[in-house]
């Protein structure tokens, strides 16, 4: 996944392109370019490899002068990180600019193709050659940039969203999408680009979410078109983005994540608004309520995700099955995507992305549309391309998130998760009222809770100091723990680069108990439930081998107090519940462990915020 921005106003374009880059840098990390079109008519390409600060030290002593341009922030797929291989790409010429995001699958052959007619490359990236073949095609064909545009879009097998700049017409700007996301921002006399809306927010809250197979045509002083590949009007709407600027910045936190760890009790009380009754005793989603039949009729539901929302479907399933007695399966969307899965007119999809833009989850919901399944999505990125896919849904509403670890957006997908069985189960009658108020009483409290849970923060931090020297980390869990140790065990992974594995309790004497000595922490989820018993005993089993226990346990427990190395104390809440409390403790641990080793929290290695591409 890469960042795109562009503008053509009457501003500078440098400032507002480079502050993009930074709103959009949690996309990708590897290096960072920008192309400016000047009042000389010079096209100016500049290209840093790593992060935007080195784009900006690299362009102190350059002309960034100019009223329209494009820029873009890397994660690599073709080629290594460079500044060769940094976006925008030039045409052979030098007279066309590119910026991309996505896959041209069948790069290889265009490239061959191309060089055969005596075409040089300058890189080793899918992009440069997309540039190349708008070149040609405009230059033997003697076409204007859209047609030139369109003809080559046409050759082209795989995903992009693009933005293409000439500098012998530096009065517009050509973006294009397929399977990538795109948006138009309209302010006065000016237009913005953007992967999201958050490089936009600042200037105007009208957008145009650009569909797949959409080219927009942006010109100055003119209204914007979009055309399809075969040139077709299309007309799309305007819509109003509501996003609190202060949601994009840190707001006096060291780090993204940590700011969106501690905003989860807000997070949670936005997305249980409007759904959640004051008097915490009814929940109602407009869903269920437009969509009854196909929901309450479902022979079968099935999740499918990645990464984080995988884990969180996980929890789904236990708290779908136990409120609404429908068998459910936890599929991985990339896994799904590939498979001839057997899927009916009668089952219900699940899709479930944070960004609502995961290539394959994205692709598994088109595969689910065309063997007639039902599609539910749940996004957090409203306008986003699974959102207008699915057939309904529900938005988690809970903010941007900025930090590539997930956290809060995890909590939001769970709490939407419960509330989706809470009303599904009260509608087939097959929750008992009983049973139907304790849960959503409950529900209303966890915001509540996890302020209190955020107060263990001081000695989390205290905490990992002395776990920072560990190579490997076991996080056990048993239930609806069980996914939430998997969830811990990730966070780990992806911010402290530790190796870190999630396992249910009991499957420990099945292999991983062989790993456990002296040099072992292990985290074990162990709160009083019906399991408690069990999970006490596989503690003393790690004991016994000398592992080190940190023990998440309900408040007032004095035995496992006297077992484990270090016990956090949780606050206590239904079974069904507890993933929503007992997340945060690990979040937190994950966090302070990585701040120790000197790691980058919020732009981990090799990883981007959503897998646009595959």
């Amino acid at each position: 996944m890469c960042g795109i921005v562009g503008y053509i106003g009457t501003k500078d374009a440098y400032p507002i392109l480079i502050k993009g880059l930074r709103r959009l840098e949690y996309r990708g990390y590897d290096s960072a370019g920008v192309a400016l079109i000047n009042g000389n008519g010079d096209l100016n390409v500049y290209k840093a490899k790593g992060k935007v600060d080195n784009l900006c030290e690299f362009c102190n002593d350059k002309n960034v002068s100019g009223t329209v341009g494009i820029a873009h922030t890397r994660w690599a797929t073709h080629g290594e990180p460079s500044p060769r291989n940094a976006h925008p790409h030039y045409s052979e010429s030098r007279n066309l600019a590119i910026i991309h995001n996505g896959i041209i699958e069948n790069y290889a052959d265009l490239k061959a193709k191309l060089q055969a007619k005596g075409v040089h490359f300058q890189s080793d990236t899918d992009t440069e050659v997309l540039v190349q073949l708008i070149e040609y095609i405009k230059e033997q064909k003697q076409l204007d940039l859209l047609t030139a545009v369109q003809v080559a879009l046409y050759q082209v097998i795989g995903a992009y969203a693009i933005a293409v700049l000439d500098k012998r017409d530096p009065n517009q700007i050509i973006a294009a999408r397929k399977q990538s996301p795109l948006v138009v921002g309209i302010g006065e006399s000016e237009f913005f680009l953007g992967s999201d809306a958050s490089p936009i927010v600042e200037y105007t809250d009208k957008v145009v979410y650009l569909e797949d197979g959409n080219i927009a045509v942006i010109r100055r002083n003119e209204e914007l078109k979009v055309v399809s590949i075969l040139g077709e009007e299309r007309e799309l709407p305007v819509k109003t983005v509501d996003i609190d600027l202060g949601q994009i910045e840190k707001g006096g936190y060291e780090h993204f994540m940590l700011k969106e760890i501690f905003e989860q009790p807000e997070c949670l009380t936005n997305c249980m608004r409007g759904r959640l009754n004051v008097e915490a005793d009814h929940v109602t989603l407009s869903a269920l309520i437009d969509y009854r039949r196909q929901l309450v009729n479902a022979k079968r539901i099935v999740i499918v995700a990645c990464g984080t929302s995988w884990h969180a479907g996980l929890i789904g399933k236990q708290i779908i099955e136990t409120l609404c007695r429908i068998p459910v399966e936890v599929e991985y969307a990339s896994e799904f995507r590939y498979r001839n899965p057997v899927v009916t007119k009668e089952d219900v999809v699940i899709a479930i992305s944070q960004s609502g833009e995961t290539a394959d989850t994205l692709a598994a919901v088109q595969l689910a549309k065309e063997k007639g399944a039902f599609i539910y999505g749940i996004c957090n990125a409203i306008g986003s391309s699974i959102p207008r896919a699915t057939d309904t849904g529900t938005y988690i509403h809970v903010g941007p998130e900025i930090g590539v670890a997930s956290t809060k957006a995890f909590t939001g997908q769970v709490t939407v998760l419960t509330m989706f069985a809470l009303a599904l189960g009260e509608a087939r009658g097959t929750v008992s009222r009983e049973e139907y108020l304790k849960v959503v009483k409950g529900l209303s409290q966890i915001p509540e809770l996890i302020k209190e849970v955020l107060k263990t923060n001081g000695q989390i931090a205290d905490l990992a100091r002395t776990f920072t020297y560990a190579h490997n980390f076991l996080y056990l869990g048993r239930g609806f723990s069980y996914p939430v140790a998997m969830e811990g065990a990730l966070k780990l992974k992806e911010i402290s680069y530790i190796h870190a594995e999630g396992y249910p309790a009991a499957e420990m004497k099945h292999g991983p108990i062989a790993l456990i000595d002296s040099d072992m922490p292990v985290v074990v989820i162990a709160t009083h439930n019906a399991m408690y018993e069990k999970v006490l005993s596989n503690i003393q089993e790690i004991k016994a081998r000398q592992g080190r226990v940190i023990a998440l346990v309900s408040k007032g427990d004095d035995t496992i107090a006297k077992i484990a190395d270090e016990v956090i104390e949780l606050p206590d809440v239904q079974e069904c519940l507890e993933p929503l409390v007992a997340t945060i403790p690990l979040q937190l641990l994950a966090y302070h462990v990585a701040v120790c080793k000197g790691k980058n929290v919020d732009q981990p290695r090799n990883l981007a915020k959503s897998v646009t591409v595959e």
